[in-house]
Order: structure tokens, then C-alpha cells, then sequence
């Protein structure tokens, strides 16, 4: 378990998808960044395993595929230059154990380019086809600041709307926390 001091949106998603990813898994990591999720997957997913991960920025394409290299995953790993809103083009549906969304901005890059809602519905939307029974969607929502709170509330209201018949889906909040504490949210499909 995380220690409580260090226990955030982001230490909480990954004990969710440490728990529900397995060896040989295929992964999708829909907003590569500086790559620190492909790595954790390529680490969860073993040898046997696969990554895709997506940016839309050669900065955040280049940083994820040193920092594969620098931790010897890079045959585990396919980091594509594209939309994450266009992973239905390299996955076939009913293919992938678990996919991890985080919205906002490059951490460190430039602000006026972040996630935006048209596009983060419709990866959602696509990943929800692409998930296998059992699999898992991992979303933390980063918001304020200078990206502002609309697609925060865009997600927010879209989530509401999945097929509870199919779907689970499950929406937290670091309630004491001051400003805009980022919102880690998990989807199951059943």
C-alpha cells in the first residue's frame, strides 16, 4: 500500500493498474508524455508483453523513447507520433487488458498545448471498444491552471453517461486537498 504522504491521483492509479495488469499483457498508454506510464506498463506488461503509447508531440515522443532506451524496455514498447484519439487504427477491439489516460499537459513542456475534450471523448470512447472483458481504462484528469476547467467538466459529464450495463465506472476525489487536486477515475468493462 502507498504511504499516505505520498499518496496522490497518480500513486493511486498506479496501484489499480499494478493490481489488475499481468506479464504477456498488451497495454495502451494513450498519453505517452515524458513517458513514465509506458515504462511502468512495459514494466507490469514483462518480456512477453506489449506497449502502444500516443502523444501528439515529438518532444513527448522523443522524451518516452529515451527514457525506454535509458531503462532497457524499447522491444516492449511502440510509441506512436499521433492522436490518441486514432488508437482504434493500431489495436484491434477486444485487444487490450488496460488503457491509461492523463489529461492536462506535458509535464515540463509547453501549456498552451494540452488534452482537449473533442478528442479525449472520442480516445475514451474508442478505448471502451478496444478493452477485452475484465479490462481496464485508468483516467487521472488534470485541470486548472492553464488549461483551465472545461474539459475536466466535459469528462466528468461524459463518464456519467457510459453503459452501466457493460461498464463500471468509478470517479475519486482528494476531497481536503486545496485547488485543483487532479481526479483519478477507473472503467471496467464487465
Amino acid at each position: 500500500m502507498t504511504q499516505m504522504n505520498s499518496f496522490n491521483t497518480l500513486a493511486l492509479a498506479h496501484q489499480v493498474i499494478a493490481e489488475h495488469v499481468r506479464p504477456g499483457d498488451f497495454c495502451i498508454d494513450a498519453t505517452a508524455g515524458r513517458g513514465r506510464d509506458t515504462v511502468f506498463l512495459c514494466e507490469l506488461v514483462g518480456e512477453t508483453g506489449k506497449v502502444l503509447a500516443f502523444d501528439i508531440q515529438e518532444e513527448a515522443v522523443a522524451s518516452t523513447c529515451a527514457l525506454l532506451r535509458e531503462k532497457g524496455l524499447s522491444d516492449r514498447a511502440q510509441v506512436v507520433l499521433d492522436s490518441h484519439s486514432h488508437m482504434d487504427q493500431y489495436a484491434p477491439p477486444e485487444s487490450v487488458d488496460c488503457i491509461v489516460f492523463n489529461f492536462g499537459y506535458l509535464p515540463g513542456g509547453d501549456h498552451t498545448i494540452f488534452t482537449r475534450s473533442e478528442t479525449s471523448i472520442a480516445a475514451i470512447e474508442q478505448g471502451l471498444k478496444l478493452l477485452k472483458p475484465n479490462g481496464l481504462m485508468s483516467l487521472c484528469i488534470y485541470y486548472g491552471g492553464d488549461s483551465g476547467y472545461a474539459e475536466k467538466d466535459a469528462l466528468l459529464a461524459y463518464l456519467k453517461t457510459i453503459d452501466s450495463k457493460r461498464y463500471t465506472v468509478v470517479v475519486c476525489s482528494f476531497y481536503n486537498r486545496p485547488n485543483d487536486p487532479p481526479i483519478p477515475a477507473f472503467i471496467t468493462r464487465d
